[in-house]
């Protein structure tokens, strides 16, 4: 059943216009993601949907029925009302008042909420994200909007989201730049890109793979069409004259073909690495302790960060992963320990928040992020440097801030007119034309869109230096570090090798070796005295990797969809038996399907195999990681 339907919208703001006869439709139950570069109007849709802008042109149809709710980007709340008020204004009524108010509580204590008398005007900006994210999930609702959920919320409620959101069965669209949250919630992609919006029916890593193809069919057709313009041009330039009616229609062909648009190119931010040179010493932490009251942070860590180191933080919001991020920028001082930092060493710190009008945002010599609304945007940069020597050669200011997708046009524009996102990519661009040779960034991934954080990726690959990072994105920790220090209890770090994948791994089998010596596992009974804790030397349980378990999931509605896709061109085969140039186009579409279908079952063939042999608990050689 259709909920909401949008029909050749067209918004624009200011001099932009985000929508241009734009069309989207929402049905029963679906799980959408939407995805597209900062400033291409995510929000606005969400805002259309929800009923809170209007559109300069087209229309917007909601059933009759449909309740929605809308988390936004940036909530506010009464600062006098209290954390439970916040969470459950617009949700009691008498009836429900008892259950609802139990609920509330445990979400919240779930989401790391636990003072629920704190007055809202004394939290930040991340409790009040998930205090209104609690709010929304409370209410019944037809249609959630959710717009960046998983921001502020660390792996564990990460998770919790993820699973949550699953199981809920009302139709949902959430703007997010979680890789894996897409992959994992999402039946359909949604991207918004130059005024179009367009529609992808699988997840995340099914819109990559259908967006590639899209992409070399059309780079294919215009390769075809320019092949045959020059063939034409050629016959025009041998002097044919219009005489004929043949002739006239060769011209006229000609002429279509000229004028025919190529295929749009998605707009790329490229960066080329600008490090500056390392010296023989870099950064070295020596037993830093650090507190805030009763409350110990970080108790004795020392690290010494190589050439090349690329290090996550991780841990539960509140653990003092920033405090330990700005203690290496030498923005707060520890309480004991010291910070070794070498001559050489340039630091760029790319902050979580900016820091707002009026404060003093140059703490300890490194740029927290100050932005002025009223400054112009080539000028925010241009206090940096007017020119940097890149791999690349020499580049400007104007230029570099090309490559990070600000037109000449928006570059005279007061960064008070960015959208969050959009300061956020000036600020990184801020960061990274300083030249530094120690990136520090502290939740890069907030607010970024997944092309920025695509090619920062890829600069990442390239850069020379030491990148250290606190994130909650298990994609970005995965693609980017090679090693983790995890937040414990009591300010303890400990030490994983590899990426957000390879610590929950390691994680998961601690708690099995665990489980197995106490004999605490649900539903296992206890190992008897002397057999506690015993495994092969050198073997390990038969587990899913992180792709095994994902394809596992969806992989039989794969195949259900390819089947269906086969019986509908047979189908369409039967229907245009006597148009043969059709009956091609769909012999080979069935070819092909019938190719992938193949290769489906030899995967899920694979799949069931191994799912048999975790039942069973076999045992494999374990490798070293």
């Amino acid at each position: 059943m259709n909920l909401i339907n949008l029909e050749n919208i067209t918004k624009v703001f200011a001099e932009q216009k985000i929508f241009d006869r734009a069309s989207f439709s929402l049905q029963e139950g679906e799980k959408i993601g939407v995805i597209g570069i900062n400033g291409t109007g995510k929000t606005t849709l969400l805002k259309l949907l929800a009923g809170l802008e209007e559109p300069d042109e087209g229309t917007v149809t909601t059933a009759n029925h449909a309740v929605i709710r809308y988390l936004p980007q940036h909530p506010e709340f009464d600062p006098g009302m209290s954390s439970l008020e916040c969470v459950l204004a617009g949700n009691v009524t008498e009836e429900n008042r008892w259950t609802i108010e139990s609920d509330a509580k445990a979400m919240m204590t779930r989401l790391g909420i636990r003072d629920f008398g704190q007055p809202a005007g004394q939290l930040s900006g991340g409790e009040k994200k998930r205090l209104a994210l609690i709010s929304v999930l409370l209410s019944p609702a037809d249609i959630l909007l959710l717009d960046e959920p998983t921001n502020h919320l660390d792996n564990g409620m990460s998770d919790w989201l993820e699973d949550y959101l699953k199981k809920r069965r009302g139709a949902l669209v959430m703007v997010t730049h979680d890789r894996y949250f897409l992959d994992s919630v999402t039946s359909r992609i949604v991207e918004i890109d130059r005024g179009s919006i367009y529609s992808y029916q699988t997840n995340y890593s099914g819109f990559l793979e259908q967006k590639t193809q899209r992409r070399e069919m059309a780079e294919a057709s215009e390769r075809k069409r320019q092949s045959i313009l020059r063939v034409e041009l050629e016959w025009i330039r041998r002097g044919a004259r219009a005489r004929s009616t043949k002739q006239k229609a060769h011209i006229q062909r000609y002429e279509e073909l000229k004028d025919r648009q190529a295929p749009a190119q998605d707009a790329r931010l490229e960066i080329s690495s600008v490090s500056s040179r390392l010296g023989k010493t870099t950064v070295e932490l020596e037993h830093i302790c650090k507190s805030y009251g009763d409350k110990k942070l970080i108790d004795d860590f020392s690290y010494i960060f190589l050439k090349g180191d690329r290090v996550g933080f991780i841990g539960p919001n509140g653990c003092g992963k920033s405090t330990l991020m700005k203690i290496i920028a030498g923005i707060v001082p520890q309480d004991s320990g010291q910070v070794i930092v070498g001559q050489t060493v340039r630091m760029g710190y790319y902050a979580q928040e900016t820091v707002s009008d009026g404060e003093d945002g140059r703490d300890g010599g490194i740029d927290v992020s100050y932005m002025d609304p009223s400054q112009r945007v080539i000028d925010y940069v241009k206090d940096i440097a007017e020119y940097i020597r890149t791999a690349d050669g020499t580049v400007s200011a104007s230029a570099m801030l090309e490559q990070f997708l600000f037109p000449p046009e928006k570059q005279y524009s007061p960064i008070g007119k960015l959208s969050g996102g959009e300061k956020k990519r000036l600020n990184l661009l801020r960061v990274l034309f300083a030249s530094p040779n120690v990136i520090l960034l502290d939740e890069p991934t907030n607010n970024l869109d997944i092309a920025t954080l695509t090619v920062l990726e890829d600069y990442l690959d390239r850069f020379d230096g030491i990148v250290v990072t606190v994130s909650h994105d298990r994609y970005f920790l995965d693609r980017t570090m090679k090693r983790i220090f995890a937040f414990e209890e009591g300010g303890r770090l400990r030490q994983y090798e590899g990426g957000y994948t390879d610590y929950a791994a390691r994680k998961a089998a601690e708690r099995e070796d665990e489980e197995a010596e106490t004999g605490s596992a649900p539903g296992k009974a206890k190992a008897p005295d002397g057999e506690k804790g015993k495994r092969p030397r050198g073997a390990r349980k038969v587990k899913f990797t992180y792709k095994e378990q994902k394809d596992y999931e969806t992989i039989e509605a794969e195949l259900a969809e390819l089947e269906d896709r086969i019986a509908a061109l047979d189908g369409e085969m039967e229907a245009s038996a006597r148009d043969f140039v059709r009956l091609n186009q769909l012999a080979e579409e069935k070819q092909e399907a019938e190719a992938l279908l193949e290769e489906k079952m030899e995967r899920w063939m694979f799949l069931e195999e191994k799912a048999a042999r975790i039942e069973a608990g076999e045992m494999e050689e374990e490798t070293d990681v």
